[in-house]
């Protein structure tokens, strides 16, 4: 938690600098942020932050020379820092993620401009103190098992009959990358809310749909949720679970906002809690505030086994550390750990 009486100090790098005046004077009329520094490519910002010392930067992806990705894994394995990218809708963005940025807002639609400063600032806030998690320069991705190999769940009827919820914020893309490519292809059917801008959920689905051994994809209104199967909550979308005899569909719809989010995890646990009368799991991972709390307590109330994301390795143990605090979570896991949990779950039934 960043306290109360100490401003975040924040440096913003963009190469526009249009972008730049409009980020700083954004940001600056957030009593709980000081604009330290502008920045126009990431030369100057390498060159500038040791003096400055930032507690957030705000990075363009796309600049030229050296662009955003290639700067974070040069500068974060040195310089642990708690990055914000601005992003046009583009794939790279997830590069940026798993180079350690912790989120990302994306760049604003003409007439725009005051809902992108507002999403922008939540999320410097949100980032302040977070913990960043990098690969050394030049690693590639941990393999999900020795040998590449995993073992499958098999022939077993009652995991037929099964949904297993996850949710996450702030952190939450490569952590549920790191549980979900540690998964079996027949995993019980699974939803997934992690908070996202308009336009990224369906390139997010097909980037875990490459990287992970089920099939991932966007969800669509009506779509069965069968074992196999993950479906991600289209951004700006409540999803929630619906009964249809002894089969299960998702509905995907407009609506007001749930514990202040739209996708939001509680409208997808209270859901499950209320409607799946088969075993489930509730997961809840890394991210700011309580989205997912109340519900997974409700799904444990309900007869669900529930996970939590350990404090060492949350980006933010915000709604991990409320759903565990409130007696919702039965085991709590470091995520590495959390698919491994979830198998021997799995086994045991």
């Amino acid at each position: 938690m960043w306290p109360a009486n100490k401003k975040i100090r924040v440096m913003v790098v963009d190469d526009s600098i249009l972008a730049r005046t409009m980020i700083t004077k954004g940001l600056s009329a957030s009593p709980q942020i000081e604009v330290v520094g502008a920045c126009f490519n990431a030369q100057d910002a390498r060159a500038k932050i040791d003096q400055l010392r930032p507690d957030v930067m705000t990075l363009d992806v796309e600049m030229p020379g050296m662009n955003g990705i290639d700067f974070l894994k040069r500068l974060l394995p040195e310089r642990p820092l708690p990055v914000i990218l601005v992003s046009s809708l583009n794939l790279r963005v997830f590069d940026a993620l798993s180079a350690g940025a912790v989120d990302f807002v994306r760049k604003p639609e003409p007439g725009r401009n005051e809902a992108f400063v507002a999403a922008l600032t939540q999320k410097v806030i949100s980032a302040a103190g977070a913990k960043v998690r990098t690969r050394a320069a030049g690693l590639p991705m941990a393999p999900a098992v020795a040998g590449g190999v995993l073992p499958q769940l098999g022939n077993k009827p009652v995991l037929d009959q099964m949904i297993i919820g996850l949710g996450a914020s702030t952190g939450g893309t490569e952590a549920t990358l790191e549980v979900m490519k540690r998964l079996p292809a027949d995993i019980p059917g699974m939803l997934i809310v992690q908070h996202m801008p308009t336009g990224f959920t369906q390139m997010y689905a097909e980037r875990l749909n490459r990287l992970c051994p089920m099939e991932v994809r966007e969800a669509k209104n009506g779509d069965e949720i069968h074992r196999g199967l993950a479906l991600l909550a289209p951004a700006d979308f409540q999803m929630r679970v619906v009964r249809v005899g002894n089969k299960y569909t998702v509905a995907c719809q407009p609506g007001e906002k749930v514990s202040g989010h739209r996708p939001s995890v509680d409208a997808l646990f209270f859901s499950m809690a209320e409607h799946v009368k088969c075993p489930m799991t509730g997961i809840i991972l890394t991210g700011m505030g309580r989205d997912g709390a109340d519900g997974l307590l409700q799904m444990r109330k309900n007869g669900a086994y529930t996970i939590g994301q350990d404090k060492e390795t949350s980006v933010v143990y915000g709604m991990p550390m409320v759903a565990y605090n409130i007696g919702a979570v039965q085991t709590q896991g470091a995520i590495e750990d959390i698919a491994g949990i979830l198998m021997r779950h799995l086994q045991r039934l």
